[in-house]
């Protein structure tokens, strides 16, 4: 059997039935995302909905998402970004809202093209955005409404410089590094100025790092 390459995901519309052989068994794609996905305030859906929120802001929203890919979203300007979620409400019975942390650790790029992991441990991204479903009430939690949310924007740069844990950032951690937060509106123009920072100081680094030449 000779090798099979990777599937090229095409966006779908919704309308797609489920079938046999060709004949509609009456019930749609639209009705299975409703089915999976109708529970935004999960984590493994409220992650989902937060990096699509990033993809909205920055413009690049058209394609499909690639569940493996080593980062999350690409910006139009190749910036390449981790897009991190928490939320003080869960969906499940709390005794009291939920502390904020997110994981941060580096991991082992995957190629699709290839289905092997890279030997380097590394953080894949250039920026990460620390997405916050910052609402306490949950009479009145909407993950739909992006007033309810909090974004901050950090470049990779930061996050490999810290002195303390390289696995996991609290929400006064963030803070001091990242400073304040932005809303939705603000985030094209903060993930832009991050991934130029980043640059910035990984170009530095590249040259401090370079040997001079010898006389």
């Amino acid at each position: 059997m000779s090798e099979l390459g990777p599937i090229d995901t095409k966006r779908l519309t919704g309308h797609e039935t489920v079938h046999e052989r060709g004949r509609s068994l009456g019930f749609s794609v639209l009705e299975f995302w409703q089915w999976s996905a109708s529970d935004l305030v999960s984590n493994a859906t409220r992650g989902i909905l937060a990096e699509y929120l990033v993809a909205h802001a920055l413009g690049v929203e058209g394609g499909v998402r690639d569940e493996w890919a080593a980062y999350d979203v690409t910006a139009k300007d190749g910036t390449q970004i981790e897009v991190k979620s928490a939320a003080y409400i869960q969906s499940w019975h709390q005794h009291r809202p939920s502390q904020i942390v997110f994981r941060i650790r580096k991991t082992r790029a995957w190629d699709r093209e290839s289905n092997r992991q890279s030997d380097e441990v590394r953080r894949q991204a250039d920026v990460y955005v620390f997405a916050i479903l910052a609402h306490r009430e949950q009479a009145t939690l909407d993950p739909l409404d992006v007033s309810q949310w909090r974004f901050f924007v950090v470049p990779t740069f930061h996050l490999d410089s810290r002195k303390r844990s390289q696995y996991s950032i609290t929400l006064p951690s963030l803070e001091a590094l990242a400073g304040e937060p932005v809303g939705f509106d603000a985030l094209a123009k903060t993930v832009e100025q991050a991934g130029r920072v980043q640059r910035e100081l990984a170009n530095k680094a590249m040259q401090t790092d370079r040997p001079s030449a010898g006389r």
